[in-house]
């Protein structure tokens, strides 16, 4: 029997999917893997608890990572992202600023969540931070153990996907808003400085009938090889007003001489350290074809 169902746990090569109020552990249809939480996907069911994906039907967001080597898949139909970061463990504002720019290139709403505001390390990351809510972006400053509710209205209706390095309390979000959901979660290796990586694989658990969480698990790294050199600029807001204003209309804002975004970093309206990751990122996407 064919029905419809949702995605709602991804392991690799085996995924569970809810299906008229019933989930069901299914496989993929020959070789097929490349479906990820918050797929809406056809099934053909096969018991009481198995079924087989037969396919997805499209979706209108895809959040993923690339480097040279391999494509990770993080949620499907997102509309919204949760950047969790916290001052401990230690924070990688690169790592930060290339979630920004998938999100923007995947056209989802990102809001930068400022988890452990009760460490007094937390006030000067909050200042680090000030900067990206001038360009626009939504910051949320909580402790999870006992403020988690301050993001009840940003998930209102959405589905969203939290995101970001390992330790900084994205398990202990969703633990906060589901009490039920028992999210695994890992005390920080202070030796080693980073978290250990507890949530293994997504899982999307409902708020209600309108609005959805992905948990994913934590990442260190975001490959933006999906994107081109000539992409880069348009996804940094504050760069956008400078777009075909260079002297040379394929200018790659590095060498060139009349750069009108290299200009506006010069009088104070781009930061230079997104000017960097900018020219970074162009020069290894020219350097990858």
């Amino acid at each position: 029997m064919k029905q419809t169902g949702l995605i709602v746990r991804s392991y690799g090569r085996r995924f569970i999917v809810e299906s008229g109020g019933q989930s069901y552990d299914c496989t993929s249809r020959g070789k097929r893997v490349d479906y990820v939480c918050g797929d809406n996907v056809d099934i053909t069911v096969l018991n009481n608890e198995q079924a087989v994906i037969e396919g997805s039907h499209d979706r209108h967001s895809l959040l993923y990572r690339q480097d040279d080597w391999r494509t990770k898949l993080i949620a499907a139909n997102v509309t919204r992202i949760f950047f969790v970061t916290a001052a401990v463990p230690t924070p990688s504002e690169e790592l930060l600023n290339r979630c920004l720019l998938a999100a923007e290139a995947a056209d989802i709403d990102p809001v930068i969540v400022i988890n452990k505001s009760d460490l007094p390390e937390t006030a000067a990351w909050l200042e680090k931070l000030q900067p990206y809510q001038q360009l626009g972006y939504k910051l949320v400053v909580l402790s999870a153990k006992q403020g988690a509710d301050a993001l009840r209205p940003l998930l209102q209706g959405q589905t969203s996907v939290l995101v970001g390095q390992s330790g900084m309390g994205k398990s202990t979000i969703t633990n906060a808003l589901l009490p039920d959901a028992a999210a695994r979660v890992g005390e920080i290796s202070e030796a080693l400085d980073a978290g250990r990586h507890t949530t293994t694989h997504a899982a999307l658990y409902h708020l209600d009938a309108a609005s959805h969480l992905i948990d994913s698990p934590g990442l260190q790294e975001f490959g933006l090889s999906h994107i081109g050199a000539t992409e880069f600029a348009s996804l940094f807001p504050e760069m956008r007003d400078y777009i075909g204003h260079c002297r040379f209309h394929n200018c790659t804002h590095r060498q060139e001489p009349d750069c009108a975004i290299k200009q506006a970093s010069k009088d104070g309206h781009v930061r230079a350290a997104r000017l960097e990751l900018l020219q970074k990122l162009v020069t290894q996407a020219i350097n990858a074809k």
